[in-house]
């Protein structure tokens, strides 16, 4: 029996693009895994700590070898808690959506609450080591308009920070395996080769045999 993690990335809800293909695999794997455990973690509902002085000074104290204060101690715990889920789990399905050329801010404080040494990957003074190693990853990248095809005015090298940095985050903490659903224009056009219709079959063709 596998755990499989979903990281929910999108506040929209029913009218999320990134929910709505997240759903359709959601929906094929239960089919095809029956014996597996599905946990949601919903970044618009948990409580993601700042990553302020407290929890910066008790980074810096581990590094250096020096014991943690109460206060140090506790900001830390919060971190552990969080990146627990990720460690726990076989597999991750998360649902992104493009903001701003990038990620959502929340999954984008979640990265830096819980991505350090020793949490999330091993640094021994000259290499990282992954500690997520072995996993694997399928991500629904949604957006609004069009960045894959040649010539469109939203060119993918330009524009997109959103598909290449979660694909080097989850490979530097040691996910090697990913497999990228993209659901686009979904401003202009969800029917179209690379709309919700699209996206959810490749979804769900994927979930099978994930």
């Amino acid at each position: 029996m596998a755990r499989l993690l979903y990281i929910e990335c999108s506040p929209r809800k029913q009218d999320s693009a990134s929910i709505e293909v997240c759903r359709a695999f959601l929906d094929a794997y239960r089919e095809a895994h029956p014996a597996d455990t599905i946990e949601t973690l919903d970044i618009w509902n948990a409580a993601i700590p700042e990553f302020d002085g407290d929890a910066m000074a008790a980074k810096y104290a581990m590094l250096s070898g020096q014991a943690l204060t109460p206060t140090q101690e506790s900001a830390w715990r919060r971190v552990e808690e969080l990146a627990a889920p990720f460690r726990a789990a076989d597999k991750l399905l998360l649902g992104i959506p493009l903001w701003n050329f990038g990620i959502p801010y929340k999954f984008k404080q979640l990265i830096d609450v819980i991505t350090h040494d020793k949490v999330m990957f091993d640094f021994d003074g000259t290499s990282f080591t992954g500690k997520l190693a072995g996993k694997k990853a399928a991500v629904v990248f949604a957006r609004g308009l069009d960045y894959s095809s040649p010539g469109s005015f939203t060119p993918a090298r330009e524009f997109d920070l959103q598909r290449p940095y979660v694909e080097m985050w989850l490979k530097f903490i040691g996910i090697m395996d990913v497999k990228g659903i993209l659901v686009e224009r979904t401003l202009l056009d969800s029917q179209g080769p690379f709309g919700r219709v699209k996206a959810a079959e490749e979804a769900r063709a994927i979930a099978r045999s994930f």
